[in-house]
């Protein structure tokens, strides 16, 4: 089958559409024919090496599709029934067929479309975990540094609809975005504690921060506490700075919840790009660059 993957670890002129053998599901997955599939970082990263992955291989961690095959000891899943969830080995979405880990995968309501289903395991799903892990009251003051990004903006409304109060460090350009989701925007840059300060002038209670290196380690000083202090960006500095990564879940339960979340309208995935399978390196080469205003989904025939 005709798959989307990278033939040597580098930059964008290693990516190829590949020629590769239809996949079969092994023990607790899924194969799922897919018809869409989230386009995340992390998938560039991978090509450059970030996680091990030898070459050749399929890019791709999150589809949404038709359940086509179970793998043994599967159970919850009937072939045929429409589905989304993280691929295994975070490789081998960008295909016709992908693998998809069972306990990772969920039911997808006919209120949901695919191209949203689709971006749900990565971004939305590590903002669940985030805020699951912080287990901030109603009415406490998370910061979000990094808050108009893929991770950025669910956790906001993720946030806003148990009562937390959000203020997101952003480019001026997400201002009205981040309002429209319910947060109180801040500006980066010189004098970000500041502003900061002025939007919540008795302090924060949590910080999550999708930024790292610098930017961390400014927003960390806000927290006399840090154990309240979240990285996904950057785990070495956040351990050293007395925080923590996020504890993914990557259950059923949780990418039913989200789902349930956006067919109620409370959470917006905000998928802003929807392009054809053949576009798959465009889109990559879009995400990679950093400016893309929300997330960028393939959409397969």
């Amino acid at each position: 089958m005709r798959a989307y993957g990278f033939t040597a670890v580098g930059g964008p002129e290693q990516e190829a559409f590949l020629d590769v053998p239809e996949p079969v599901p092994g023990p607790g997955e899924l194969l799922v024919r897919v018809r869409a599939a989230g386009v995340n970082p992390g998938d560039w990263r991978l090509r450059e090496g970030s996680y091990g992955v030898e070459p050749p291989a399929v890019l791709g961690r999150e589809v949404a599709g038709s359940v086509e095959r179970l793998g043994p000891d599967v159970a919850g899943f009937a072939v045929g029934e429409e589905v989304f969830g993280g691929c295994p080995g975070m490789v081998g979405g960008f295909a016709p067929l992908a693998r998809v880990t069972a306990s990772f995968a969920a039911h997808r309501p006919d209120a949901v479309s695919p191209a949203d289903a689709a971006v749900l395991p990565v971004a939305a799903g590590t903002a669940y975990d985030a805020l699951a892990g912080l287990d901030l009251a109603p009415g406490a003051i998370l910061l979000v540094n990094g808050a108009g990004g893929g991770v950025g903006l669910p956790v906001v409304q993720l946030a806003v609809a148990r009562g937390i109060t959000v203020v997101g460090i952003a480019s001026r350009a997400k201002e009205d975005l981040l309002r429209r989701f319910g947060a109180v925007p801040v500006v980066y840059g010189e004098g970000v504690l500041d502003r900061v300060r002025a939007a919540a002038p008795g302090g924060v209670d949590a910080v999550f921060d999708l930024v790292g290196g610098d930017a961390l380690r400014t927003v960390a000083g806000l927290l006399t506490d840090r154990s309240r202090l979240r990285s996904v960006a950057d785990k070495p500095l956040v351990a050293d700075l007395g925080g923590a990564d996020v504890t993914r879940d990557r259950s059923t339960a949780v990418l039913t919840g989200l789902a349930r979340l956006v067919g109620a309208g409370a959470l917006d995935p905000h998928v802003t790009s929807v392009r054809p399978f053949d576009e798959a390196g465009a889109a990559l080469a879009a995400v990679e660059r950093g400016h893309e205003a929300g997330k960028v989904v393939l959409e397969l025939p």
